[in-house]
């Protein structure tokens, strides 16, 4: 199921337009401390699928057509903030360690089909341990953010296992404008009022490879990004 965002309050909603609504509801809370999903959500730019087990391949071509469809539509839209999320019915109890697994599984499938047509985005490196690296489909960079109910994060503790996809080039837009900066700031104050710190694996781009944020996890210094570009 795709979903553009449209919140609903009707009884008859089925399953997974339910499960839509609470992803919505989550980025609405009071609190909650990205400005730039906050924007996407009140200007009807956030597209949202229903997929099964995180775990599964099952609906990989599914959820890659889905986010094809999603660049197209970004790229002939006028408008910023736009977000697309791919949201897991299970597993419903997930630790870390498995969510942040399960997450490069998935990557790599969809990476590895998106290949066979599609070079990565020539914007941004293709090489993971890249400081200006970006995850690509369709050639389109996107900075991906993991939800899942076990995250140490507050901000990233959604119900269900949920990968976002934001667009590389809308942060850079910002950028050219000197709007960067200043949202930055904005998030990263309002999460230590919402999670209690800055994420420590938070780094600008250009300033160290962003596969580091992707999970939400908090990698070692050994640790090698499983991504088989």
């Amino acid at each position: 199921m795709v979903c553009v965002y449209q919140r609903k309050k009707d009884q008859h909603m089925k399953a997974d337009e339910i499960i839509v609504n609470e992803y919505l509801e989550f980025l609405d809370q009071q609190g909650f401390p990205c400005v730039a999903a906050k924007a996407a959500l009140s200007r009807n730019h956030i597209q949202c699928l229903v997929a099964s087990h995180m775990a599964c391949p099952a609906d990989d071509k599914k959820i890659l057509q889905f986010l094809y469809d999603f660049v197209d539509a970004y790229r002939t839209s006028k408008n910023s903030y736009h977000s697309a999320a791919v949201i897991f019915k299970e597993p419903a109890e997930i630790s870390e360690i498995h969510f942040d697994t399960f997450l490069w599984l998935r990557l790599n499938s969809l990476s590895s089909k998106d290949k066979e047509h599609y070079h990565h985005d020539p914007r941004v490196d293709s090489d993971p341990t890249s400081a200006r690296y970006s995850f690509s489909l369709k050639a389109e960079a996107f900075f991906i953010l993991g939800l899942h109910p076990a995250s140490s994060r507050r901000s990233r503790r959604f119900k269900y296992p949920t990968l976002v996809f934001n667009p590389h080039a809308e942060f850079e837009k910002l950028r050219s404008s000197n709007r960067y900066s200043t949202m930055k700031n904005v998030v990263r104050k309002r999460d230590i009022q919402y999670s209690g710190s800055i994420n420590p694996m938070l780094a600008d781009f250009g300033e160290a490879s962003e596969v580091y944020q992707y999970s939400g996890i908090h990698y070692g210094s050994d640790w090698t990004c499983p991504l088989s570009h």
